[in-house]
């Protein structure tokens, strides 16, 4: 069963649960952003907003915290791979915490749509 093709993906699964709870446990960025996604799932529930707005909540907070897990492999490896500082190094850096800047972007953006109306009503 170890070796089977359903073993492998019931380990594989495992080994994705370690690593989101090692995000959560250790990067203050997941920390804070975990927070925040609770914070709008209270503000949901209290709003009562539709099922098609949790459904855009849920996606805008999933692609926020796996970008931002995206980064954090991505500036562990490029430390990992050139500890000293090297401009394309930076550069790489650079460009992953932009694509999470973007996400959360996206994330505020949706956010407005879906409570502005219930707050200002």
């Amino acid at each position: 069963m170890k070796d089977s093709f359903l073993g492998k993906r019931i380990r594989g699964g495992g080994y994705a649960i370690k690593g989101a709870w090692l995000l959560l446990k250790h990067e203050p960025s997941i920390q804070v952003q975990f927070v925040i996604s609770i914070l709008v799932s209270i503000a949901g529930w209290y709003f009562e907003i539709s099922r098609t707005e949790w459904i855009l909540q849920f996606f805008a907070i999933g692609l926020v915290m796996a970008s931002e897990g995206l980064n954090t492999a991505i500036e562990a490896m490029a430390d990992f791979v050139h500890p000293d500082f090297h401009n394309k190094i930076g550069h790489i850096k650079d460009v992953a915490a932009g694509s999470v800047f973007i996400a959360a972007l996206i994330a505020v953006i949706i956010a407005g749509f879906i409570y502005l109306p219930y707050i200002f009503s």
